[in-house]
């Protein structure tokens, strides 16, 4: 990882549905953007120290040196991101973390909900294996029509039905026949999706939680597992699910 923020130009920023948007970026010198799936930048896209902190996105694409993000907004930072035009730079830090394991195969099962899609869809398009995609929504679903190209199935739910079932993603999965389930999204459902899976097939997680360096320097974003307490952004974001301590 190159260290320190580095600049990057917008290429487009585009919303895909209510409060999600997709920036794709190239690089502002020579030197490609790099990441794996699972791997997050943290991300300036204002001048000043207000507000103070970065935002840690996730990266839902890279190819030939320019880099994909699907973000949601949830607050200033994200806000003043997606109001970024065609050409406007930003300054971006990574890339970060530790990433999901590409090279497993057999059948593989990825779970997401709400913006989790964004780093998953990045592994479905890495991994080199059968993979069927399970993806909750709130309401509004996006990206489907890109998840296809790159899964053997597709099961959506949307909590008020309007596309495929009717109620969670959890209530329509079923571990059996996988060799691993990779998964992203609320850590609600994460720890829904680990109990299921208990005992029968590894499960690995992305844990999202509030950055302040993105380099494991404040610890702000520590967790607990059964290793002890675990940094998000250095030693994760991605964990064995059975080792992670849910909260309640």
């Amino acid at each position: 990882m190159e260290k320190g923020y580095k600049k990057g130009v917008v290429k487009w920023n585009i919303q895909v549905a209510s409060n999600i948007y997709e920036m794709k970026m190239t690089p502002h010198s020579t030197r490609p953007f790099q990441g794996e799936p699972g791997q997050f930048y943290m991300l300036r896209g204002w001048k000043g120290l207000d507000p103070f902190l970065a935002r840690p996105i996730s990266v839902s694409n890279i190819i030939d040196g320019e880099i994909t993000f699907l973000y949601e907004v949830r607050g200033r930072g994200t806000d003043i991101i997606s109001k970024l035009k065609s050409g406007d730079t930003l300054e971006l830090m990574g890339p970060l973390g530790n990433g999901f394991n590409t090279s497993l195969k057999g059948n593989i099962a990825l779970i997401s909900g709400g913006i989790g899609i964004a780093p998953v869809i990045f592994l479905a398009k890495s991994l080199k294996t059968d993979v069927d995609f399970y993806c909750g929504f709130r309401d509004e679903v996006y990206c489907i029509d890109e998840i296809k190209k790159y899964s053997r199935n597709v099961y959506i739910s949307t909590e008020n039905g309007i596309v495929g079932h009717e109620g969670l993603i959890t209530e329509i999965f079923q571990p059996d026949g996988y060799e691993v389930v990779y998964s992203c999204g609320p850590v609600a459902m994460m720890k829904k999706v680990v109990e299921i899976c208990e005992g029968k097939v590894p499960v690995y997680i992305s844990m999202e939680s509030k950055m302040a360096c993105g380099m494991g320097a404040c610890l702000g974003c520590s967790i607990k597992t059964s290793k002890g307490i675990q940094r998000v952004c250095k030693e994760g974001p991605v964990f064995l699910g059975e080792e992670v301590f849910f909260s309640d």
